[in-house]
């Protein structure tokens, strides 16, 4: 994509030299816990016992029947112990969910479930390492298990469950069709904040919840005050609470908090500071006509000299107009400023706004919805489409891609049309 001379950006720019790049915001926060999970040893080897003891416990069915059985009785016991309430969508049947090697936000779903059957997982675990079809499977189960009961997966699992957290909430927001790049922005750095915030207090909340934990699995516990006993089981100079708090929690947070500042540099570049004063929110509270002229200023094919003399007064009376206005007053983004410009007229008289607005809103950068189409599309056009037209590719990407509009066209009105097209000898 970012190809200095091949890629698609090269390519755009040497037909536009005008065209900005700015990377997808959902792409970037997977790339974001990917490169944590490749720089930190405990993490990544985290991560891939949870990877191995998902195909273990998924390898056949009766490893499944097995998770499935011992978490039913545990919910009966639940039940018949008044520990887990009745109710409509409480205590559905569950499994460990396998997490996808390209969309990180899975992960976490990965980690809700194997909390909820941790007491099932080990179970199956036992099995495995008693009555394992071969030696390396059952001292594959026999590692894992070992690990699953130790401390350190459990403050793993709880640290990375609330990082992920964070993280796969931003996630599901950057995936929407109607978020503009300014809530984007907006989020992105929100969630930075509550990182930094988890990163201040966030260890002294971690340590009850893992407590707690252990004592429900019978895991055993460790003093924080004690010295930490590292591989091998030599004892250090340094206690656990250093260990845990200053070489794991902190690091990895620091690590998160870095790759945000670094894969989310562009928030602090001049074309995204110029179209913030754009928003209309807090009553045009971010306008700046300094940085909107700049803004059209980018664009040398679209404003001319003259143009950007009318721009500057255009701007000017566009606010004060705009501020004066009651329904300007509630707006929430550029979108919506662009949408109530059309409906009350002001796009005719004030073009060159109107054409600032509209080079804001082609720059989908705040989700995926880019990368929606081209997975689309190799869906669509497969070997033996490989002559398919431009005209009915289009069509067929546009059923595929927008199904909730089409969901509310009805089949008798599209029956109808189709008997209006041409004189047919029967009724449809």
């Amino acid at each position: 994509m970012r190809g200095e001379f091949n890629g698609l950006k090269a390519l755009i720019l040497q037909e536009n030299d005008t065209a900005f790049y700015v990377h997808c915001f959902a792409h970037q926060l997977q790339l974001v816990v990917v490169a944590v999970a490749n720089k930190h040893d405990g993490v990544s080897d985290f991560f891939e016992q949870i990877s191995l003891v998902v195909n273990v416990v998924c390898a056949s069915c009766k490893r499944k029947d097995l998770l499935r059985e011992q978490a039913r009785e545990r919910v009966q016991k639940g039940l018949c112990s008044g520990e887990l309430e009745i109710g409509i969508g409480l205590n559905q049947e569950t499994t460990l969910v396998r997490a996808g090697e390209t969309r990180w936000g899975s992960h976490f779903n990965t980690l809700t479930s194997l909390m909820k059957l941790f007491a099932d997982v080990l179970v199956v675990l036992d099995f495995v390492k008693e009555e394992g079809g071969s030696l390396a499977n059952r001292q594959q189960a026999s590692g894992i298990l070992a690990y699953f009961k130790s401390y350190e997966f459990v403050f793993y699992l709880h640290m990375m469950y609330d990082i992920l957290h964070l993280t796969g909430t931003l996630s599901k927001q950057l995936q929407r069709k109607d978020l503009d790049i300014l809530e984007a922005t907006s989020m992105v750095r929100g969630t930075m904040e509550a990182l930094q915030s988890l990163r201040n207090i966030g260890f002294a909340s971690i340590l009850p919840k893992v407590s707690s934990f252990c004592e429900t699995h019978e895991i055993d516990t460790l003093d924080m005050e004690e010295l930490y006993i590292g591989a091998r089981n030599r004892r250090t100079t340094k206690t656990n609470k250093f260990h845990f708090e200053v070489e794991i929690f902190n690091t990895v947070v620091d690590m998160q908090l870095t790759e945000y500042r670094d894969r989310f540099s562009e928030t602090s570049t001049q074309l995204l500071e110029y179209m913030g004063a754009l928003s209309p929110c807090d009553s045009f509270a971010q306008f700046d006509k300094s940085k909107l002229l700049k803004l059209g200023k980018l664009y040398k094919y679209d404003f001319d000299d003259s143009d950007m003399i009318d721009l500057e007064g255009q701007l000017e009376i566009f606010y004060h107009s705009c501020i004066k206005d009651e329904c300007f007053a509630s707006l929430k983004g550029i979108s919506n400023l662009s949408r109530l410009t059309v409906n009350t007229g002001k796009h005719r008289s004030y073009p060159l706004v109107y054409k600032l607005l509209k080079l804001a809103l082609i720059l989908p950068v705040a989700t995926a919805s880019v990368e929606r189409y081209f997975s689309k599309m190799k869906l669509l056009k497969t070997d033996l489409r490989n002559k398919i037209g431009d005209e009915f590719l289009n069509d067929a990407l546009l059923c595929n891609v927008e199904t909730e509009a089409l969901a509310k066209v009805e089949n008798e009105k599209v029956m109808e049309r189709f008997q209006k097209m041409s004189a047919r000898r029967g009724q449809i």
